[in-house]
């Protein structure tokens, strides 16, 4: 059984494009790029100089826009003068108006104004005394929750005084009784408080005693386990010397 020819042909791709002919061209070339036709220096000053100057037609409306609009700021402001001048003749007659009729309605006008200053003075004082009322009430209100709290907190302070002086009076008692106790040991307790000391102080001894009992056992077994381990090392000391004298 032989091998399977897995070989191409190879085709060279340049003698294909010859053998093919000229491409038909779809659309413009290189050269007819550069071909084309182009515009002189003069003809592009030209141009140039009519960019700047700008279309006739533009600069025509924006003439015509600025004089409109001049036309009616114009307008406006003859308005405006007209108005302040027709308001400012307006307030002039109705001051002289004014005058007029109070000239002539002086004598009127001055009794209902007394009667008028009388009511409202009254209601002045009203106001007034109410308000001196509310001001009062609260000041009152005021005072009396202070007063309170000041209170309150004097009885806090002066009970906090008492405990520390009753803790540092029992103190004081139990240092004294403990100095008459080692001055005079054969008295007997006085009181109470004698009596819980005494009690105290054996509790104390007693602890005292049970900790020594139990430093003394631990001496114990400390030295009775030296003296064991010196009893073998002269037991193996002997069996050594034993072992070689026996042959």
């Amino acid at each position: 059984m032989g091998k399977r020819d897995n070989r191409v042909a190879y085709m060279n791709p340049i003698a294909m494009a010859r053998s093919r002919g000229p491409i038909q061209s779809s659309g413009p070339t290189i050269q007819d790029y550069l071909n084309r036709p182009r515009p002189t220096w003069e003809e592009l000053k030209e141009q140039l100089e009519k960019k700047k100057k700008g279309s006739k037609a533009l600069a025509e409306f924006e003439e015509k826009m600025n004089e409109n609009w001049k036309k009616e700021l114009e307008k406006h402001r003859e308005k405006l003068l007209s108005g302040s001048e027709s308001s400012s003749k307006k307030r002039q007659r109705k001051k002289k108006e004014k005058k007029k009729s109070g000239r002539y309605s002086s004598s009127s006008s001055s009794s209902s104004d007394s009667s008028s200053s009388s009511s409202d003075s009254e209601d002045e004082d009203k106001r007034q005394g109410k308000r001196k009322k509310k001001k009062k009430s609260r000041s009152h209100k005021s005072s009396e929750s202070s007063m309170s709290e000041t209170e309150s907190d004097n009885k806090d302070s002066l009970k906090k005084k008492k405990k520390s002086k009753d803790a540092t009076e029992k103190d004081k008692d139990i240092k004294g009784l403990s100095k008459k106790r080692k001055m005079y040991p054969e008295d007997k307790p006085l009181s109470s408080e004698s009596e819980s000391e005494s009690e105290y102080t054996e509790e104390v001894r007693a602890k005292k005693k049970k900790s020594s009992e139990e430093r003394e056992k631990t001496t114990e077994k400390t030295k009775k386990k030296k003296k064991h381990k010196k009893h073998s090392k002269k037991k193996r000391k002997k069996a050594a010397s034993s072992s070689p004298d026996s042959p």
